[in-house]
């Protein structure tokens, strides 16, 4: 078998009749970036006032901080197949209302059922772009790959970031969470109005093209060793945002501190985002990169065992570090397909079933400590789990392409 080729971009021509939005396009990328996160992670620094102001259970508790993980793994695996039916472009505008919509109900209630119901809503359009951005990148930017999903992890991260340090005094100042959560509805609104704009220019640019399916992709060993390397970094995250804040207050930080420090994690990302995926786009040596930035995660671990509280600012950046595998990981989704709708499918496998492994993340790190009395243990469990991303992240970091790897039914299909 010869050499593999370089991707030739299937949808060119429809790319170049719709030349002219591309700053358009690359407006409503980055704000539907902006977007992704605050949806699911703004909830979390006021969990203790929205259990009081709609009387929630533990349980209730539990699937709210549940319900992203949830989204990402069950409504992001429809995305593919319902921008097929409706159209990409409909189907990010969509998305970005559904989110609108739920941020917005859910500061009206008052009623713990429909307070839950509407955050699924709102999770559930983040899970459905969350897929779709790759495709995105590759219909619109086929040759600018890692520049523009640079761009947009940076974005995300800004999001991350402004929806964990921004929610809280938001809530002071106006008087209540309410105001806190409300306050992402009207970013997603804005982010909604370049696509509006798309979805009544660039109709065409849907239709036509090949058909891979979520199936087609389960049948390839890309596709699971993509999802489990995705899932790996996602159960790393999850566990980082959902309980190093309490590890910082137990080693002896205020809980100011303790979220200033998850911020400063968070934060650590934005000007990475800019510049890894690009060198992942263009360098020779993608495994390197990538394996360099899986690495840091021990350092940062291991550090913080044996000194968790007066070099905890330091860890907090290593660790920060490790969290970019997640816009590497992305990066390699666009690189690993030929077409968008390649590129939709892949995303789609590898979120989801990635999302469905980070679950255990967060779960399994909370019993740990309970179980143990500190995070010592946690820490180590967490460190031999970089070992499994790091064998993953080799093999998708090597030079090969979802559709070669498809049957050769499907291939011919192409």
């Amino acid at each position: 078998m010869g050499p593999v080729s370089s991707p030739r971009p299937a949808t060119r021509p429809a790319t170049r009749r719709v030349a002219r939005t591309v700053p358009l396009v690359l407006v409503g990328v980055l704000l539907l970036a902006l977007n992704l996160r605050p949806a699911a992670v703004s909830v979390g620094p006021v969990l203790a006032e929205v259990r009081s102001g709609l009387g929630l259970g533990a349980g209730e508790a539990s699937l709210l901080t549940s319900l992203p993980v949830l989204a990402f793994a069950v409504l992001g695996a429809l995305a593919p197949a319902t921008a097929a039916r409706v159209g990409l472009h409909r189907t990010t505008l969509l998305t970005l209302l559904a989110a609108a919509a739920g941020l917005v109900a859910r500061v009206l209630t008052d009623d713990d059922v429909v307070f839950l119901a509407a955050s699924l809503l709102a999770v559930g359009g983040m899970a459905m772009a969350n897929v779709l951005l790759p495709s995105l990148v590759k219909l619109h930017f086929p040759d600018r790959i890692g520049p523009v999903t640079s761009l947009y992890t940076a974005a995300l991260a800004v999001g991350l970031t402004l929806a964990l340090t921004l929610t809280v005094p938001i809530s002071e100042a106006g008087g209540g969470f309410r105001w806190g959560l409300g306050t992402w509805a009207l970013l997603a609104v804005i982010a909604a109005l370049p696509w509006v704009a798309l979805v009544r220019r660039d109709r065409a640019v849907e239709r036509g093209g090949s058909r891979v399916s979520f199936l087609d992709v389960a049948r390839t060993r890309l596709g699971w060793a993509m999802a489990g390397c995705f899932g790996l970094q996602a159960l790393q995250a999850y566990a980082i945002f959902g309980w190093f804040a309490q590890l910082w207050r137990d080693a002896g930080w205020s809980p100011t501190a303790a979220g200033a420090l998850v911020g400063l994690l968070a934060g650590t990302g934005i000007p990475l985002s800019l510049w890894l995926p690009r060198l992942m786009a263009t360098t020779r040596r993608p495994r390197a990169l990538l394996l360099g930035v899986i690495g840091t995660y021990p350092v940062a671990y291991l550090g913080m065992v044996l000194s968790p509280w007066w070099t905890a600012p330091l860890w907090a950046v290593v660790a920060g570090v490790g969290a970019c595998t997640f816009p590497l990981v992305l990066t390699l989704i666009g690189l690993r397909a030929r077409t968008p709708e390649g590129t939709a499918a892949l995303s789609a496998f590898s979120q989801s079933v990635g999302y469905l492994l980070a679950a255990l993340g967060p779960f399994a790190v909370g019993l740990l400590n309970e179980a143990t009395g500190g995070w010592t243990v946690p820490l180590l469990v967490l460190t031999a789990l970089v070992l499994p991303m790091a064998v993953l992240g080799a093999y998708v970091a090597r030079p090969v392409f979802l559709e070669d790897a498809l049957p050769p039914a499907r291939r011919a299909l192409q």
